[in-house]
């Protein structure tokens, strides 16, 4: 091979290195631009997954399950100060309240709240405790947290001479939940709760403002069955307090929902006991027709 093919050998290669050279360096270049475009496409994206997980929380906490922050003393040592319980709000669309349950509430226009807190200053500190209300960050200044003591058509009664509550005469055995050393009421009462209604009462019953506090106002101390929010199942904070919160085994007495069949049947057996004078009138009218 002379000088001169090895000469025009090496000015043919050069070309071909420099297009190498160029499509690398074409290559790189949008690599570092789509890295660019996809860190601005997620700071653009941010505010509206922010947003859909805010809008899928609330529809969560509307429908299904909702926080609550536990601001006072009334149901310990079940319930302390500061706990977060979670409130399952679908149900009692599938079984009826029953006594034992956990049940938080609404008392708009009717109990006074327990613990008292100062308006908002303004529509933006309004706005950021309202969110914080819907997520259980602080307390609802009308939601209660109470226990279902009596249902509806149960005669509810303090206290028999053991100094029990009893309801539908059968005594109810409360030290497994009752603040350590409390009685099961300072105050004695006897009521009849109404249709559609609750009676309930705290854990720590010489502090907390439930039924017996309320007797004198419209339905005697009982709650509307509808202003029921859900049933409290869980404690989720602080970890070291998750537990459940089952409904307590004497609320599960054969006597208890003996009396409570007896209770329910009782209208039926009035109206049997009503119709049955009116089928023999019928009868002897008809006879003598």
């Amino acid at each position: 091979m002379t000088s001169e093919d090895r000469e025009y050998g090496a000015a043919s290669r050069r070309p071909v290195e420099d297009e190498v050279d160029v499509v690398a360096e074409e290559t790189q270049k949008p690599a570092k631009g789509d890295k660019d475009k996809k860190k601005g496409s997620f700071w653009k994206e941010l505010p509206v997954l922010v947003v859909v997980a805010l809008v899928l929380a609330l529809i969560i906490k509307t429908f299904v399950i909702q926080a609550f922050y536990i601001p006072s003393e009334s149901m310990e040592n079940t319930l302390l100060v500061n706990d977060r319980v979670l409130v399952n709000k679908p149900v009692y669309r599938i079984r009826d309240i029953e006594r034992g349950d956990v049940v938080v509430f609404s008392g708009v226009e009717s109990w006074d709240g327990e613990v008292q807190f100062e308006e908002p200053s303004n529509p933006v500190a309004g706005f950021f405790r309202w969110v914080g209300t819907a997520f259980g960050v602080v307390p609802g200044e009308k939601d209660y947290i109470k226990r279902v003591i009596g249902v509806a058509g149960d005669t509810v009664k303090c206290c028999d001479v053991q100094g029990r509550v009893t309801v539908n005469g059968v005594p109810l055995d409360e030290e497994s939940y009752l603040y350590p050393g409390e009685k099961p009421s300072t105050s004695e009462f006897e009521v009849k709760v109404p249709p559609g209604r609750l009676w309930v009462m705290g854990d720590h019953r010489s502090v907390s403002l439930d039924s017996r506090s309320h007797q004198g106002d419209p339905g005697g101390g009982t709650i509307p069955v509808d202003k029921v929010i859900g049933r409290a199942f869980v404690i989720v904070w602080p970890f070291s307090r998750a537990t459940i919160l089952p409904i307590p085994d004497t609320f599960s007495q054969p006597a208890l929902k003996a009396a409570s069949a007896a209770a329910g049947a009782a209208p039926l057996l009035a109206g049997f006991a009503g119709a049955v004078p009116l089928l023999l009138w019928r009868r002897r009218w008809l006879s003598r027709r």
